[in-house]
């Protein structure tokens, strides 16, 4: 009983030291649209004995966690690397497992009381959703018309996604609005592709901060043309399921640091 009753008070301890750093960075300039790059479940996994399933459930509650974090420091938009087109080339379990959990957790985020709700976030699933299977597709679906009149700020899922993809559609689909609407001048200019970059599409804010867990040092394919003027990026060793607020402190310090300079 002693355990407990110090486990609980360690707990509340810990939650209230959060509630109060998080107040004091609020106080600072804040980024208004963060991504990441979600690295490292399945190492994660394989360090801790789980199943890769287990890492990549964990990986959610990580997602949560930020996401919550990101809230009460009032940034617009939060944007995540899901799962990318290429990760269909993984072994059919772990795809199934992955497809299956998306499914359980989006439905999960659109109950009531849920965070997405409680702060009034409009979730949108970025990427080639014509890719998923009928029931992700149906729980995508549910999600973006529950949340659509939310207007506090937004969740991009980017899933299944690819920045090459998503800056290629954005041409096909600049070349073809000037077709359609008869312009002499068929010219597609940096300004029409911009326009249709799935998280322009989205009412996206410009990218202000990328994050990678894990320690790995590349972008793989994520976010290329947002990320290619003003971007702060950075690389954290930690695996995205431990990732927390200690991890993103002196993230979000660096940020409001170069804030202050400029």
């Amino acid at each position: 009983m002693l355990w407990r009753a110090l486990s609980w008070l360690k707990q509340k301890l810990d939650e209230r030291v959060q509630k109060f750093v998080i107040r004091v960075l609020s106080a600072g300039p804040v980024p208004k649209h963060v991504a990441f790059v979600m690295d490292g479940n399945r190492r994660y996994a394989r360090a801790n004995h789980m199943k890769v399933q287990q890492g990549h459930s964990d990986g959610f509650v990580a997602l949560r966690r930020l996401l919550g974090i990101c809230l009460q420091l009032n940034v617009r938009c939060v944007s995540v690397y899901a799962f990318a087109i290429d990760n269909f080339k993984r072994p059919s379990e772990e795809v199934d497992a992955l497809m299956a959990l998306a499914e359980a957790k989006l439905r999960e985020l659109c109950q009531h009381g849920d965070l997405l709700q409680q702060y009034g976030v409009r979730l949108n699933v970025i990427g080639r959703v014509d890719m998923l299977p009928e029931s992700v597709r149906e729980a995508v679906r549910v999600a973006e018309d529950l949340t659509r009149h939310n207007d506090r700020a937004i969740l991009n899922l980017c899933m299944p996604y690819a920045s090459r993809d998503e800056m290629t559609r954005a041409v096909q689909d600049a070349a073809q609005e000037k077709i359609d609407l008869g312009t002499r001048n068929t010219m597609v200019e940096e300004k029409d592709i911009e326009k249709h970059l799935m998280t322009s599409v989205a009412g996206s804010p410009p990218l202000d901060v990328l994050v990678r867990t894990s320690g790995v040092q590349r972008l793989s394919d994520y976010m290329l043309w947002q990320s290619c003027e003003g971007v702060q990026l950075h690389f954290s060793t930690t695996y995205w399921p431990e990732f927390g607020l200690s991890d993103f402190l002196p993230i979000i310090l660096d940020y409001q640091r170069k804030q202050w300079c400029l």
